[in-house]
């Protein structure tokens, strides 16, 4: 079969795909990703990347405290631009930051997200989230986010997750804007709980993060590391049903996020301008993407952490 695009796509359709899709600006901050063997993007690069999608349609970004100088590199962009409320900012917190700074609760996660805004150019960000997940069953850290959104400094809180129970934990506490989560072909944990029934019935909004698990999906087999040696069995089980529907690696790993109802942005990271157009390409697609879809969904749903948790990648 092909993946050649239907020839009745609606415009409607793939526009509002492309504005499914947020930034992630990691890449721009730090030398990241398994598949990234040139390093951090020069700084220009950058620039010019988040020149291109922000003209492409893409207005939502996200980055944190923790991506070495990605929160200035988007702050320049925004000032160069002038922009405001044309585009939504997403930050997070310093993880562990309780465990490393003395004084309030309240006063060091005011601290910190001024330190944020600063280095984004900006007097207040559309979300701004724990990167801490665990940070979100501490009653005096939700407080000190409701005082900054009180402030008007920050107009949505929320959590960075992992584990499962956090998420359903989140999408159950009323404070709670913003969740992001993990979520791609090899990480369905959350379709086997009733997280995204609550997300949407709590009015959550809900990114997810990791579709290529930081660009593991695009490794050649003989060069993925031996610690992640049983991933090449779980690659060409995919590889053989995305195969059959003419689908590459990165057509099934996008649209598998983009496909799901209750994600309501799709993270995504680049290192140059080539991943880049391929990706909104492939966003801009009306694709016969349901027949794939039905053969993955529910296929890989035991996958051991070890491989969809890039922190626990031992080197």
């Amino acid at each position: 079969m092909s993946a050649k695009p239907l020839k009745n796509s609606m415009e409607k359709m793939t526009k509002n795909r492309i504005n499914k899709l947020t930034l992630g600006t990691v890449q721009f901050g730090l030398s990241y990703g398994i598949n990234n063997f040139v390093g951090q993007p020069a700084r220009e690069n950058s620039l010019t990347m988040l020149e291109l999608v922000y003209d492409k349609g893409i207005k939502t970004f996200d980055t944190a405290y923790a991506y070495g100088n990605a929160e200035e590199i988007l702050g320049e962009f925004l000032q160069r631009r002038n922009l405001r409320e044309e585009v939504r900012i997403i930050t997070k917190l310093k993880p562990n930051i309780l465990l490393e700074k003395k004084g309030g609760v309240g006063q060091i996660i005011a601290g910190n997200l001024e330190e944020s805004l600063r280095r984004l150019k900006r007097d207040f960000v559309d979300g701004y989230l724990l990167h801490t997940p665990e940070y979100v069953r501490d009653d005096k850290v939700i407080k000190a986010l409701g005082e900054l959104k009180k402030q008007k400094l920050t107009r949505n809180i929320g959590v960075s997750i992992y584990e499962e129970a956090d998420a359903v934990f989140a999408a159950k506490l009323a404070e709670v804007d913003y969740i992001q989560v993990p979520y791609s072909i090899f990480d369905q944990r959350l379709d086997k709980t009733d997280f995204f029934q609550l997300a949407k019935k709590n009015n959550k909004t809900v990114f997810a993060r990791s579709a290529f698990l930081q660009g593991l999906f695009f490794m050649a087999e003989e060069k993925i590391p031996p610690y992640l040696e049983k991933a090449k069995d779980y690659f060409r089980e995919m590889d053989k049903i995305i195969g059959q529907y003419g689908f590459s690696r990165q057509q099934a790993a996008l649209n598998f996020s983009l496909s799901n109802d209750g994600i309501d942005q799709v993270v995504f990271g680049v290192d140059n301008a080539g991943q880049l157009e391929e990706n909104l390409k492939i966003a801009g697609q009306d694709i016969d993407w349901e027949p794939c879809l039905k053969e993955l969904r529910g296929k890989f749903i035991n996958i051991e952490k070890n491989i969809i948790f890039p922190r626990l990648w031992t080197k």
